[in-house]
């Protein structure tokens, strides 16, 4: 078994969601060791939770900043060799930009940046440093996502001609109509998010998963926001028109305010022998659809899958895998890369993703602002 990468992780504290997620996806493939930390703003809460979750505490330090001073002095074979950005969005870019600067290699949680020219400016820091860099679209590390980019590869519903991508959620409908609850959300504060809330969330989940589905690239969009109040700044609900490589159209959907909804992400590929459909709140099935065929599902962890989707399986036919798992196969990829082993570029997203992402969601905002015209992509 290979040594154990040394992972740091920056932001995830407390009862942060994406940092338990980000965690025990690094320990699922026994693959990584957290050896260093800045949890919280407060280094006594970064003390106390690294003592809560039982990690060493010598390397749990007051900021950033110290991190990387620190750990730059600590012989090349002690250092951390990755970290984790899971902190609010405005520091995704000063945090990763140093990291690489200094010879780390990052995985960091979308977007990206908050801005694209940011985006582009790490994307030339990341090409001079040559490290490796992956952005956590979780939902492509799920085995019957990569099915579906596979089987779309290999031709098996033919030409593509129609894609439908849809991500709800409800969770914001309870403070968008309360002015007091608004003010404490940062995700509704542009300083701290970036230019959008809804399509920089999760709109850019959905485009992330029609352009690593089909292998496509989204040229134009034409996009429509509702914000709800006049005094709001930051999109609630979305709907994008695409035009694709190819002539492929499409529709990406997003909202934060669909009343009722969890996390109710879908994707739709359809072409010319038939369509494939995965339904995020049910990731265990693929569905293939065909006018003259009965329905076809295809589920993990059988031998008629890919090498791609069977290599992010880790449990046998019927047993569930769920978010964890999927997180746990990009960080398996990662871990390969750093390794220099061979891998599937299918396996993590890269900073090129990244960059794409943010694209897509200044895109969207200036279609918007624009009169909701034709606004094409980079």
């Amino acid at each position: 078994m290979p040594k154990k990468i040394r992972l740091g992780i920056l932001g995830g504290g407390g009862d942060s969601l994406i940092g338990v997620l980000h965690r025990v996806a690094s320990f699922i493939n026994d693959n990584y060791e957290i050896v260093g930390a800045v949890f919280t703003p407060e280094l006594e809460d970064s003390l106390a939770f690294a003592k809560e979750i039982d990690i060493p505490t010598n390397r749990i330090y007051k900021d950033f900043d110290t991190l990387v001073e620190e750990e730059m002095k600590l012989p090349e074979d002690e250092r951390i060799q990755v970290c984790s950005i899971l902190t609010p969005n405005f520091l995704h870019f000063p945090m990763a930009k140093k990291l690489l600067d200094n010879g780390f290699n990052v995985i960091c949680e979308k977007p990206m940046t908050t801005t694209y020219e940011e985006a582009k400016i790490l994307l030339e820091t990341q090409e001079r440093a040559g490290t490796v860099f992956a952005v956590t679209h979780t939902y492509t590390g799920y085995p019957m996502v990569r099915q579906m980019r596979e089987m779309i590869k290999e031709g098996v519903i033919g030409k593509v001609h129609k894609v439908d991508a849809q991500y709800y959620q409800g969770w914001m409908n309870p403070i968008i109509h309360d002015k007091e609850k608004r003010a404490t959300v940062w995700r509704l504060d542009p300083k701290k998010a970036g230019i959008s809330s809804c399509m920089g969330d999760i709109g850019v989940h959905a485009f992330n998963m029609v352009e690593y589905t089909t292998g496509l690239r989204v040229r134009s969009l034409l996009c429509d926001f509702n914000y709800l109040y006049d005094d709001n700044q930051m999109d609630m609900d979305g709907t994008a028109l695409i035009r694709m490589d190819k002539n492929v159209k499409g529709v990406i959907r997003a909202s934060q305010v669909a009343t009722g909804e969890e996390n109710n992400l879908t994707i739709a590929v359809y072409g010319e022998k038939g369509g494939l459909k995965w339904e995020q709140e049910n990731p265990n099935y693929l569905y293939k659809l065909n006018d003259p065929e009965p329905l076809q599902v295809y589920k993990p962890g059988h031998g008629y899958n890919s090498e791609l989707s069977l290599g992010g399986t880790k449990l046998p036919p019927g047993h569930p895998e769920g978010i964890f798992d999927a997180m746990a196969n990009i960080y398996l990829g990662v871990a390969k890369a750093i390794r220099g082993e061979a891998y599937n570029n299918g396996e993590f997203p890269t900073i090129i993703d990244g960059v794409r992402g943010l694209n897509f969601i200044e895109n969207t905002v200036a279609s918007h602002k624009n009169g909701n015209v034709w606004v094409d992509m980079d």
